[in-house]
């Protein structure tokens, strides 16, 4: 079977910008996380008349494929405590459920302003702080460590399960603000937590058959060698380039945001 037969419902255009999106939505992600803020938009302007669903079950399939290639990049260079990541992936995993429960009863919008004002607290914070995610800045008992992980965990993946952008960078953050980690650190456990939601989402939307198999599996090839070019140029480059891209990302996601209220 020839490609032009597979994605020939689908035009030349819409093919090949899913192909580089998904890509540098990988590229970004596996460095800081925030990969949504580029894949949903892009699925939402080519297929502008698709239900919701079936555009966030595509988008899961592709980004849970490249964060998985990527988590499994930076276990090979970082040592994890899997006390401590199995507490937070527990954590993540039940409060990502119970924020897409809560979507059916709070409309989201509503809350996007304090998002914003969040957004724009971490980001002159992190501007201002210039050594913020350096080096390992704390070190905490294993006890507390745990809690403060179960909760970074439960607050961000509940965020996951109700809006979902940019949860990566929002665990990054987490774990370099609370638990003291490097951005290279925090970054490599955001992406082993980061596949544990879009799993629990992705169950999900697979069993009502919410999905685009030609575009999922388009976008999951591309943005697995995204993740992979990323989480290698993360690695090699260290703290102070992943802090110069979290900045991008938290100042593109007040910009996305702002948008959203302003229209």
């Amino acid at each position: 079977m020839y490609l032009s037969e597979v994605f020939s419902d689908y035009s030349l255009f819409c093919v090949i910008s899913l192909a580089i999106l998904g890509f540098i939505a990988g590229f970004i992600d596996a460095i800081v996380g925030g990969g949504g803020l580029i894949q949903i938009p892009a699925l939402l302007i080519n297929f502008p008349n698709t239900n919701l669903p079936s555009l966030f079950g595509t988008n899961k399939i592709a980004a849970l494929s490249g964060t998985s290639v990527a988590a499994l990049q930076y276990s090979k260079k970082v040592k994890f405590n899997y006390k401590l990541l199995i507490g937070i992936c527990i954590s993540a995993f039940t409060a990502s459920y119970l924020g897409a429960k809560t979507v059916s009863y709070i409309n989201a919008d509503s809350l996007k302003p304090l998002v914003l004002i969040i957004l724009i607290g971490i980001a002159i914070y992190t501007f201002i702080k210039k050594d913020l995610g350096s080096s390992q800045s704390k070190e905490l008992k294993i006890s507390k460590q745990l809690i403060y992980a179960c909760i970074i965990g439960f607050v961000v993946g509940f965020y996951d399960g109700f809006f979902g952008p940019g949860t990566g960078s929002f665990f990054v953050l987490g774990f370099v603000l609370i638990l003291g980690f490097d951005f290279v650190q925090a970054s490599a456990y955001a992406k082993l937590v980061n596949c544990i939601t879009n799993i629990s989402a992705l169950i999900v939307f697979i069993k009502q058959g919410d999905y685009l198999i030609e575009i999922a599996i388009l976008m999951a090839i591309t943005n697995i060698t995204g993740n992979i070019i990323g989480s290698k140029l993360a690695l090699k480059k260290g703290n102070t380039f992943i802090r110069y891209i979290f900045l991008f990302i938290v100042c593109t996601m007040i910009i996305r945001y702002a948008y959203d209220i302003i229209f």
